[in-house]
């Protein structure tokens, strides 16, 4: 069973943004906000930067943090949710690269220099697996992978005791820091310049918004408390990131029982 705070964090964060109606109030998101409405300081001092709303003013980031969850390996639930994101992508009328929020984070890619058919983003990438099969790794990952083919939203999971600080999405300066691996090898990389990039107060976290992850704050086989980011761009809504997000929680907490808090960024 899940203990969501949802309900309670999404009006405080309302009332701190002004109902989320207005942009200019939402991108100063600030810590005293969250304070009030009980949210972990990863997401009360979560922050997208301006920049990133000049490049994509329909962008929103819906940041779920889930604690609690009880590692385990991939499982009959979790295998019956792979087929049906394989089976939703099996049925599609048109090609990938048309569905619209494929379109949507196709086009934000080339506006920051990116291009789309050699760096895809993650919904895409996924989907395209999903042709073949989506990859079985650990229950976690498998429910992750799925939710965002099904509800055709980029999300990405990252380890919440790997992160330093609260999450930030900037518009790269080319000298950050990225923990990855090449041929086998740790190395430290650098995002070209105005690349958009999830940082902690450590590094990059994640390249070119949604694209690759880094090494230090990836889940693994013993996450047990997790940060979530669902990327939407127009045409996805509010209420289908919010729904996405209650199936992600939904599914996780069939494991034992969880707690989950979640902000809106806009």
């Amino acid at each position: 069973m899940a203990k969501d705070q949802v309900s309670e964090e999404r009006s405080a964060q309302d009332d701190a943004l002004g109902g989320g109606t207005g942009h200019e109030s939402g991108r100063e998101p600030g810590s005293g906000a969250g304070s009030e409405g009980g949210l972990p300081a990863s997401l009360a001092e979560a922050r997208v930067d301006p920049a990133v709303f000049e490049l994509r003013p329909d962008y929103r980031a819906l940041l779920v943090v889930v604690e609690g969850i009880r590692p385990a390996q991939s499982d009959a639930d979790s295998e019956a949710l792979l087929r049906r994101a394989e089976a939703s992508v099996a049925e599609l009328s048109k090609p990938i690269d048309e569905v619209p929020h494929v379109a949507s984070w196709r086009a934000a890619y080339r506006g920051f220099g990116a291009k789309p058919q050699r760096t895809r983003n993650s919904l895409e990438a996924l989907m395209r697996r999903a042709e073949k099969g989506l990859p079985r790794v650990n229950r976690l990952t498998d429910v992750y992978n799925a939710i965002s083919v099904l509800h055709r939203i980029p999300l990405g999971g990252e380890d919440l005791d790997g992160y330093v600080g609260a999450p930030h999405l900037i518009r790269a300066s080319g000298e950050e820091d990225f923990d990855t691996t090449a041929s086998g090898q740790e190395v430290v990389e650098h995002p070209e310049v105005g690349e958009v990039v999830w940082c902690d107060d450590e590094g990059v976290t994640c390249r070119r918004w949604n694209w690759r992850q880094g090494r230090r704050t990836a889940l693994h086989d013993g996450t047990t408390r997790a940060l979530f980011i669902l990327d939407g761009l127009e045409p996805v809504t509010d209420e289908e990131l919010h729904a996405a997000a209650d199936e992600l929680v939904a599914q996780l907490s069939t494991g034992g029982e969880i707690t989950s808090a979640r902000r809106m960024l806009r």
